[in-house]
């Protein structure tokens, strides 16, 4: 995969030498505001993308994300345990007593809550762990409830990257949660945040996250010619293919002028097969 990681290098790098925002170019264009954050589409390719120095840490997915002496990787709080009915939309309920979480009975994260992610792998039962997808070893970006609900976005196992504009850094991504009404964009997996530069990304202890904006180019649809199941090595090679149909130095970016000394850095080894 060295060529394939070269060729998505130079396209990146392409994308980061783009023009100011208030400037038009031909192929993008202004498409929508999502709470004060504006999206551009890429016109003819059906991707989009936006900038946002927002973020949040996600840990849903991971097998010891929560447990029930509140020593997992994210407080209890935040899966809305004991104290709220919508803890059954983030934890998996007892099949024995679906008024209480399920523990995982044995293996190496036995005694911990079983969290959910909305992309699941439907052949799996639903106390299985690999149904959901690990937070802390996949890269994903979760969707607010009502962003999703938005004609064109996007859906659940579309692809994307992520380029962190301060550091040069950038990583393929999945489309794997879908969050709470009315949340800002920019909710990602802990496994996205320590690609983004992140370090000792934790949810429960108040993460150490990438500083700065984060750009982020969505490939909706890319879903359904590429489904999930698949591994990190899938979504980064599925990634690669996808951002170099949209072309490269004729797709030039509409933003905010940020970008024309940019080393960029693949997070992942594109060597690596």
């Amino acid at each position: 995969m060295k060529t394939t990681g070269t060729v998505f290098l130079i396209v990146l790098t392409l994308l980061v030498l783009a023009i100011p925002a208030q400037r038009t170019h031909a192929g993008v264009r202004k498409w929508k505001t999502y709470q004060k954050t504006q999206l551009f589409e890429l016109v003819g390719s059906g991707a989009y993308f936006y900038v946002t120095g927002h973020m949040t840490i996600d840990a849903d997915g991971a097998p010891d994300a929560y447990h029930p002496d509140n020593t997992g990787l994210d407080h209890l709080k935040h899966a809305g345990y004991p104290g709220t009915s919508w803890w059954k939309n983030v934890l998996v309920t007892d099949p024995k007593d679906p008024e209480k979480p399920y523990v995982v009975p044995d293996g190496p994260y036995q005694g911990y809550y079983l969290s959910m992610t909305s992309l699941r792998d439907m052949t799996k039962v639903p106390t299985d762990p690999s149904r959901y997808v690990d937070a802390s070893r996949v890269p994903y970006l979760v969707f607010p409830s009502t962003f999703s609900r938005l004609k064109g976005v996007g859906a659940l196992g579309d692809l994307g990257v992520a380029v962190n504009l301060d550091t040069g850094v950038y990583s393929p991504f999945i489309i794997a949660d879908i969050g709470p009404e009315k949340h800002p964009l920019g909710e990602v997996s802990i496994q996205l945040a320590q690609r983004l530069g992140g370090g000792n990304v934790c949810p429960r202890v108040g993460p150490e996250k990438p500083l700065g904006e984060i750009l982020y180019i969505v490939f909706p649809g890319s879903g359904d010619r590429f489904p999930w199941p698949g591994s990190e090595k899938h979504i980064d090679r599925i990634a690669e293919e996808l951002l170099m149909s949209i072309g490269g130095t004729e797709r030039v970016f509409v933003w905010i002028g940020r970008g024309s000394n940019l080393a960029l850095s693949n997070s992942t080894n594109p060597d690596k097969t």
